[in-house]
């Protein structure tokens, strides 16, 4: 059995700590496990403690989107993350992947998939749920993503998910660490790429195809 393993546990909500909790402890009795429950409380948890692992979910309280991971990596470079959300895993799981994540999961998976995550990363792998594996050849296949906000980068998809909160360039900016002028530049790409004229139509088009961008 593997022992002393740091888990920190990033979720605002309790119920869903607790649940990690008594899933992972079927498995490992000895693990050592944390909670956080905003961005600033788990920068402070592992300055102060070495982390093996982490499960982070991407819309906690203070957190700054996919700048997160990058953050937690510059204090502990070897922190295994997890990112568990209830983000659809088609728009975000590769993004959050391809900045250093190592591994996502949607909040709906099995208790089992779960665990085949949280073993598959401990031992020194990724995890994607084979759902995605799978739209990802059939993506490669057509040559094109079925959802239309696939079209948008990490940082897009940042920006549009706060202006779609109502939060205005200024807001952003300070948020992200940007020049206005940055983010009113990232706005009018997203308007192209979508294909929008307004916040509005950008709203409704998270509706269709992103609905937990609104919780």
């Amino acid at each position: 059995m593997i022992t002393d393993i740091k888990v920190l546990l990033a979720d605002d909500h309790s119920v869903v700590r607790q649940g990690v909790y008594l899933i992972l402890k079927e498995d490992y009795k000895n693990l050592a496990i944390s909670h956080a429950e905003d961005f600033g409380k788990i920068m402070t948890k592992i300055e102060q403690e070495a982390f093996d692992f982490i499960v982070l979910d991407i819309a906690i309280p203070e957190g700054k989107g996919i700048q997160m991971i990058s953050l937690i990596k510059a204090v502990r470079p070897n922190i295994k993350i997890l990112i568990f959300s209830a983000y659809d895993e088609d728009l975000y799981a590769v993004r959050y992947l391809k900045s250093g994540a190592d591994g996502y999961l949607n909040k709906l998976c099995s208790e089992a998939e779960f665990k085949l995550a949280f073993s598959s990363i401990l031992d020194g792998g990724t995890y994607i749920s084979e759902s995605i594996k799978q739209k990802m050849e059939e993506n490669l296949l057509n040559k094109h993503a079925a959802n239309p906000l696939g079209v948008l980068s990490a940082r897009e998809m940042e920006i549009a998910r706060l202006l779609i909160k109502g939060e205005g360039n200024l807001e952003i900016a300070n948020k992200l660490y940007l020049q206005n002028s940055t983010v009113s530049t990232y706005k009018n790409r997203i308007f192209e790429k979508l294909e929008v004229s307004n916040t509005v139509a950008l709203a409704l088009l998270f509706r269709s195809h992103d609905e937990a961008a609104f919780n």
